[in-house]
């Protein structure tokens, strides 16, 4: 029983390790793999040329260099064993002449003989030549007697010796009569139509990505809060439908967001009209302490509407255009210090960037107005890099609890804790609220934190 439990410990274990590698494998492909839809899609075109070329090129090397170089040289060795036999069945040729003459006119070799013992020893064969082997082998099966063969010392020409009764046997051919050496034709051709097909590739790729990255752009545009005039659906049938079916999302976003604010302002004029006969009627009435405090609750009942109203509008109606942010924050010290707090601008970066001025401006000033309620001391920074512009507002305040970071962007959150009744919601507990929607809708956000004041620190981050 225990040595079944080894067992299965080990085959669990072997199974933990095996799963392991295949899932550090995928790891590694993925990082390895390229990310964008281009570079993947021009991977997918380019492996499988790349392995038919590879195929190609081995199916031509083993059946047109090899087979063709094996008859060529056996060609040769055909017409030198057949100049053998002509030596040996007519000695009255004494000088060769004759047979020279015939190898050089009619079989395309040079012909001479040496001494008997004018043989080199043999050398080492050449690892990778074909022409070596296919000779070597075909002298061996059809002549039969010692040879040496010297086929790279000369460029154009290969070398024959082999040793006869009372003489050696030199020959000349020329390579390409025992070589199939149309190499550089072949692999010019497959470089060649390859280049062109992946030219094609990459052109034909180009116009197909350029419609989803012209999406991707409007969509990007869109949360960001800016426009984009010049955006129709092209491309592929697939990427128009992707394209329309964006268009229309947007169609129904914009819709609901002009139903939402054309509904409040109806409901807002209607409030309004019973609040001016408020306002109309205690007049007539005259001055009393009661009519103070209703007075009271009117006004406070205007300012609750026009901070709702606000809510609900949020800032639609204006564009995106460049902003000066370094003036913009240094208004907004200006302001604070107007109102007796102390306060800092600093900036870092290029301050021009396109934002709608307006609500990104009425944001930071609800960030910074629930500051100046709650704290005397205001530090405005603000960074702009290549991709974010962030805005930092510090303040010395008592803070908020970690807990409740969130909560207080809740619209109509109204603790006093919360330090979310400030100016900007006229108390109506909307003001972070109002921040945060006008952050997102310029495809940011806003995040609380400690600061190194001692109070809060909201951090304004919207791409640019």
């Amino acid at each position: 029983m225990s040595t079944l439990d080894t067992s299965l410990t080990w085959i669990r274990s072997a199974s933990r390790h095996v799963s392991s590698f295949h899932a550090w494998l995928g790891r590694s492909f993925k990082e390895l793999m390229p990310k964008g839809l281009y570079a993947r899609a021009l991977l997918i075109i380019i492996v499988p040329m790349v392995v038919l070329q590879s195929v190609v090129a081995f199916v031509f090397m083993e059946r047109h260099w090899n087979t063709v170089t094996r008859r060529l040289s056996a060609a040769v060795v055909q017409d030198i064993a057949a100049l053998i036999d002509v030596y040996k069945i007519y000695p009255q040729d004494k000088d060769r002449v004759q047979l020279r003459n015939i190898a050089q006119n009619r079989l395309g070799l040079v012909v001479d003989f040496l001494p008997v013992n004018d043989m080199p020893p043999p050398g080492p064969k050449p690892f990778f030549s074909l022409l070596d082997q296919a000779l070597s082998v075909q002298i061996s099966r059809q002549i039969g007697r010692p040879f040496w063969i010297d086929t790279v010392g000369r460029s154009s020409l290969v070398e024959i010796r082999i040793k006869l009764d009372d003489s050696v046997m030199r020959v000349y051919a020329q390579r390409s009569a025992a070589y199939a050496s149309n190499s550089q034709i072949f692999i010019f051709w497959m470089l060649g139509t390859s280049s062109i097909l992946l030219i094609v590739a990459v052109l034909f790729l180009r116009n197909q990505i350029k419609p989803i990255l012209r999406l991707a752009d409007a969509a990007e545009n869109f949360g960001k809060g800016r426009e984009a005039p010049d955006f129709r659906p092209r491309g592929a049938r697939e990427v128009r439908r992707a394209a329309q079916a964006f268009m229309e999302m947007k169609t129904r976003i914009e819709r609901s967001i002009d139903q939402r604010t054309a509904m409040l302002a109806g409901v807002s004029h209607d409030l309004r009209t019973i609040l001016t006969r408020f306002k109309l009627e205690l007049a007539l009435i005259g001055d009393s302490p009661e009519t103070e405090g209703m007075r009271k609750d009117v006004d406070e009942m205007s300012g609750m509407l026009e901070a709702y109203l606000a809510f609900a509008r949020g800032d639609s109606g204006e564009h995106a255009q460049p902003t000066d942010m370094e003036q913009a924050l240094e208004e907004l010290r200006s302001d604070a210090e107007r109102h007796g707090h102390t306060a800092t601008v600093t900036f870092h970066g290029l301050p021009v960037v396109t934002v709608k001025p307006a609500a990104f401006k009425r944001c930071l000033a609800n960030l910074v107005s629930n500051a100046a309620r709650y704290a005397n001391t205001i530090a405005i920074t603000g960074h702009r890099d290549h991709r974010w512009l962030t805005i930092t507002v510090d303040d010395d305040g008592p803070g908020i609890p970690l807990a409740m970071r969130e909560e207080v962007f809740k619209p109509f959150l109204r603790l006093d804790d919360a330090r979310n009744q400030d100016e900007g919601g006229s108390g109506s507990g909307l003001g972070l609220a109002i921040a945060r929607d006008i952050a997102r809708s310029h495809g940011g956000d806003i995040t609380l934190a400690d600061s190194p004041l001692g109070g809060l620190r909201a951090a304004v981050r919207v791409p640019v």
